[in-house]
């Protein structure tokens, strides 16, 4: 992923896209995490890009789990 990722776009997944998508997103953190540490990175707004990017996916992921069960809400 080049670019930040749009709420509609994400929404538009099935749950099984969101979680290898948010699997993509973590591997690529821990990339650029291992660039930092040993000195190689170069695109350092992308680590702050990537974190926004997971934390949209986890929160629609939660919003679809509680469309999916209202029962569940408190």
């Amino acid at each position: 992923m080049t670019k930040q990722s749009k709420p509609a776009d994400i929404r538009a997944k099935s749950a099984d896209q969101l979680a290898t998508q948010l699997l993509d997103l973590r591997k690529e953190q821990f990339n650029l995490r291992f660039q930092k540490a040993t000195g190689q990175m170069e695109g350092v707004g992308r680590v702050k890009a990537i974190r926004r990017d997971i934390a949209r996916v986890k929160t629609i992921m939660t919003e679809q789990k509680r469309a999916a069960n209202p029962a569940a809400q408190s």
